[in-house]
């Protein structure tokens, strides 16, 4: 529904609209053409551009077919049910968001159970072959108390893990969003940076059609990293430290019971950056997780 509006707004700003399949990129003496398949007539036709922004989600077929390493991103498989809000009883509650860490429902990522006013969004995710992903998001449904529930429907889909080294083709192609691989590890956000590697790609492509210099594609990842790598990178580690077991997601928990930890981690999730004003706070969550992550403390110490 956000995708459709953003191509409605984009069309009433003047852009011209095609909806079609991704095909292929042609080049010849001319210049650049994507060719696509026409979704109303069903047929091949090829549209001329100087550049390309690559935006087709993860497993891009895009970033396969022209950037290098494109094939070879990590990534989680979500799925998850929109169902009918039964409003409050038992376990869910309207205004609050459930993350579930738990094995049985995912062994190496969390269950959600998540709010949308008359909806609400219950699914799971992860990196591990073999996963009855429908399973799973059943069970957390007769856990949460949401199993009679009407179903609206259904969707599944990769979630990248980690950002390409590179965005660019070094020709006349960028990528921008889950193409990118621009998705928040530990949380699996998207909706934010997408939007910012939109912006970014843009600018990158505007500063190289102004200058001729295709070098200028490289500013949308350089832009992108220089704002957000580092929350990146703290998330990552979080994820890889955290997420192996259920004992290592027990001692996450207690971790977050530490009022600095809220702190400094809604920061990180709702502001995208991290807190650098409070070095004692630092401290004590470091000195925290090294003695959870050696075992000195039980998970339910905080």
């Amino acid at each position: 529904h956000f995708d459709e509006f953003l191509r409605q707004r984009a069309a009433s700003a003047g852009a011209d609209r095609m909806t079609g399949t991704f095909l292929r990129i042609d080049r010849d003496d001319s210049g650049t053409c994507v060719v696509f398949r026409d979704k109303a007539s069903g047929d091949e036709r090829s549209l001329r551009t100087k550049l390309i922004i690559g935006a087709d989600g993860a497993r891009s077929k895009v970033a396969r077919a022209e950037v290098p390493e494109g094939d070879k991103i990590p990534y989680v498989i979500a799925y998850h049910e929109i169902i009918k809000s039964p409003g409050p009883r038992g376990d869910y509650h309207p205004d609050r968001c459930d993350v579930v860490y738990d094995g049985a429902i995912s062994p190496d990522f969390y269950g959600w159970v998540f709010p949308h006013g008359a909806s609400a969004s219950v699914g799971m995710g992860t990196g591990i072959d073999g996963i009855d992903l429908k399973k799973a998001t059943a069970d957390l449904r007769v856990a949460s108390g949401l199993d009679d529930c009407e179903t609206i429907r259904t969707e599944g889909a990769p979630i990248p893990l980690k950002p390409l080294d590179r965005w660019d083709n070094g020709k006349d192609l960028v990528l921008a969003g889950d193409a990118a691989g621009v998705v928040a590890p530990s949380s699996g956000e998207g909706i934010y940076y997408a939007m910012v590697g939109g912006r970014v790609a843009a600018t990158a492509a505007a500063a190289c059609l102004s200058s001729g210099r295709v070098k200028d594609l490289q500013l949308a990842r350089k832009l992108f990293m220089g704002e957000h790598k580092t929350v990146f990178r703290v998330l990552r580690s979080m994820q890889d430290a955290y997420y192996k077991s259920d004992e290592r997601r027990e001692r996450f928990v207690s971790l977050c019971h530490d009022i600095d930890v809220q702190r400094l981690t809604f920061e990180a999730y709702m502001n995208k950056k991290l807190v650098k004003a409070r070095p004692m706070a630092h401290v004590k969550i470091g000195i925290k997780n090294l003695a959870h992550l050696t075992g000195l403390v039980r998970p339910e110490r905080v």
